[in-house]
């Protein structure tokens, strides 16, 4: 391969995975045309790509992006990229890998620019869920100040209460007293 076109390639590679961060690495062997045409234009529907990349000048592209990977680079590779979050693309290609069986194995998963194991990556939260943690988090600490401030609070509220009630009771009870006769001694 000559130099220049060395280069572009490197540079094709750079500008396809500018920005990502999260990514499968797949092995597919003996699919038919057919079938990963279609395969392909799925996981497009779902904002999923797939590219097939030689694994020394990725692993080179991959290296000067600041990425750590070490384990997918044997046989063929495609790199899988897109959906919402890590755990998103990982079910989808947990559910395409499971389809073929045969011609599709997924090698190691890259969350965040570091290498982690697929199991990994299919537990991890999708980006709603992480966003809901968070908040969730956030709001703990404001919720505890609020019961405790709730707490003593109602407790001085019912005893006032109970004092309003008893200081009715009793100005109802002395015109009363008032009102009946006493009698002749």
């Amino acid at each position: 391969m000559s130099k220049v076109i060395k280069q572009m390639q490197l540079t094709a590679l750079k500008n396809n995975f500018s920005g990502v961060r999260d990514m499968v690495m797949l092995s597919v062997s003996g699919l038919d045309a057919i079938t990963d045409n279609k395969v392909r234009l799925d996981l497009r529907k779902k904002g999923i790509r797939l590219q097939v990349v030689k694994n020394s000048l990725c692993r080179k592209v991959f290296g000067e992006m600041g990425f750590s990977v070490e384990k997918a680079w044997g046989g063929t590779t495609t790199v899988a990229w897109g959906g919402n979050s890590i755990a998103d693309l990982s079910k989808e290609i947990e559910t395409l890998a499971k389809k073929h069986e045969k011609f599709i194995k997924v090698k190691s998963a890259v969350a965040d620019g570091q290498e982690i194991g697929f199991a990994e990556a299919l537990t991890m939260p999708t980006l709603a869920q992480a966003l809901g943690q968070v908040v969730g988090l956030a709001m703990s600490p404001a919720a505890r100040l609020a019961s405790a401030l709730n707490g003593p609070a109602g407790y001085v509220a019912g005893q006032l209460k109970t004092l309003s009630e008893r200081a009715e009771e009793a100005a109802a009870a002395a015109p009363a007293a008032e009102a009946t006769p006493s009698a002749p001694a």
